[in-house]
C-alpha cells in the first residue's frame, strides 16, 4: 500500500512540474493568452471555417477594458434578446468584468475587427463611459468614411508603436490609445453622459499623489466625506474595479516606469510605490507582468 501511495505521489508530481514547464500561450487571437499585460492589440481577421472562426465566450469578462472596431465583414456579439450585429464602422467598448460573448455572424463569410486591450490611467475614467450600451458594452457608429478611415489609422498605430523595439513603445502606445479615446469621447452624444462623481475622481487622486503610502478604505473614504462601504461600492461601479485592484495597478504602472527610465535599487522602487517587502514586490510584480523586476529590467535595457 506504502509502495502504491509512493508512486500515485512520484507521479502527480511530474504532471504538476510538467503543467508548470509548458510555455505560455503567447497568441493573443487564441485561446489560453493571458492578458497579464497592461496594453496589447491586434487585428483579429476571422474567415468562414477558418482557424479563428468560433466564438469566445468570457462569462467573467476581463481584468481590463477591450476596445474594438469592425472593418470587414459582420460579427454577432451576445445572445438571444441582448443580440446585435456589428458592421464595418461600429465601435465596442468592453468594460472589466462585463461578459464577453462574440464571433463571426453567420450571414457573413468573415468579421475583421481591430482592437486594444489594456488597463486604463486613472484620468480616463470619463472617457470609458459610453452613452449607449448594452449588458455593460458601449456602442459607437462611425458613419463618416473619412472618420472610420480616422480611427482605423489609430488603431494600425497603436499596434505598431506597441510592437516597436524600443524601451518606451508602451508609454507612446498608450499616448496614442488616449487619444482613440478622446475622439470617442468627442463623437458620443454628451448631453446624455452621466459625469463621475466626484469623489471618485478625488479618491483617485489621493491614491495617485501617495502610491508609497498604505491609505486604508476608511481612512480614504473619511477623506472625500463617504462610507467605506459607499465608496467602495461608487469605485467599483464607476471605475470597473476595486480600489485595492486600481491602485495596485497604478503601482505596477509605476514601478514598470521606474524600471525603464531609472537604475534605482529594486528595493527601493518598491518602497517607493508602498511596498516595504521587496520579496512580496516581486510576487506580486510577477503576477500581473509576467516577469520579476529584473528580469523586465534587463528585457528592457537590450533594446
Amino acid at each position: 500500500m506504502a509502495q502504491t501511495d509512493f508512486f500515485t505521489q512520484t507521479l502527480f508530481s511530474v504532471m504538476t512540474n510538467l503543467k508548470k514547464e509548458q510555455p505560455k500561450q503567447l497568441n493573443p487571437l487564441l485561446p489560453g493568452y493571458a492578458f497579464d499585460v497592461f496594453l496589447v492589440s491586434g487585428l483579429t481577421p476571422i474567415e468562414k471555417g477558418g482557424a479563428l472562426d468560433f466564438m469566445i465566450d468570457r462569462p467573467n469578462g476581463m481584468k481590463g477594458y477591450i476596445i474594438n472596431l469592425t472593418v470587414q465583414g459582420e460579427g454577432r456579439v451576445f445572445y438571444g434578446p441582448h443580440a446585435f450585429t456589428v458592421k464595418p464602422g461600429d465601435l465596442l467598448l468592453f468594460p472589466p468584468e462585463a461578459v464577453h460573448y462574440y464571433g463571426r455572424a453567420e450571414s457573413s463569410d468573415s468579421w475583421y475587427h481591430r482592437w486594444v486591450y489594456f488597463r486604463p490611467r486613472a484620468y480616463w475614467a470619463d472617457w470609458l463611459k459610453w452613452p449607449d450600451a448594452v449588458q455593460k458594452v458601449g456602442r459607437l457608429c462611425l458613419s463618416d468614411p473619412a472618420c472610420f478611415e480616422e480611427f482605423d489609422q489609430l488603431f494600425q498605430t497603436i499596434e505598431l508603436t506597441h510592437k516597436q523595439v524600443r524601451p518606451m513603445s508602451e508609454q507612446l502606445a498608450m499616448n496614442q490609445l488616449e487619444q482613440l479615446l478622446i475622439r470617442c469621447f468627442e463623437l458620443s452624444s454628451l448631453a446624455e453622459r452621466v459625469p463621475m462623481d466626484h469623489r471618485v475622481l478625488e479618491a483617485c487622486q489621493i491614491m495617485s499623489s501617495a502610491l508609497g503610502e498604505e491609505i486604508s478604505i476608511e481612512g480614504l473614504a473619511e477623506r472625500v466625506f463617504l462610507s467605506p462601504s459607499r465608496l467602495a461600492h461608487l469605485f467599483r461601479e464607476q471605475m470597473g474595479v476595486s480600489i485595492v485592484r486600481w491602485r495596485e495597478d497604478q503601482r505596477i504602472i509605476r514601478a514598470k516606469q521606474l524600471l525603464h527610465t531609472t537604475l534605482l535599487p529594486i528595493a527601493v522602487i518598491a518602497q517607493q510605490i508602498g511596498y516595504d517587502d521587496q520579496l512580496y514586490f516581486s510576487r506580486v510584480f510577477k503576477k500581473r507582468v509576467g516577469v520579476s523586476p529584473s528580469e523586465y529590467r534587463k528585457s528592457s535595457s537590450l533594446l
